[in-house]
């Protein structure tokens, strides 16, 4: 199976993106999220395929979504503690 998919990047939070097929748009997309979400800026159009790798998801889950909810939502990585905060919590740990 094969989807065109939309990619839209959100103008509120870096890093996190909606996966829409493009026939669809964001109609699918509940409004509360659309809220959350910010403008959707479109990012790129890619063929997704079983084959095809994608850098931050798992590609079987994005078709899933897509297929049963018409969206897929891709929240940003965790965020690494700084290293002030790393050694604050080395030190408090009781390992120490």
């Amino acid at each position: 199976m094969k989807i065109i998919c939309q990619i839209y990047r959100s103008t509120k939070d870096s890093g996190m993106y909606l996966y829409c097929k493009k026939e669809e748009g964001l109609s699918k997309v509940p409004e509360a999220l659309m809220n959350r979400f910010g403008r959707a800026e479109p990012a790129m159009v890619l063929m997704l395929d079983e084959k095809r790798k994608l850098a931050n998801a798992d590609i079987t889950k994005v078709m899933a979504a897509l297929q049963e909810a018409g969206y897929f939502l891709q929240l940003p990585p965790a965020t690494i503690a700084s290293e002030e905060a790393q050694a604050v919590a080395v030190k408090n740990s009781k390992l120490y």
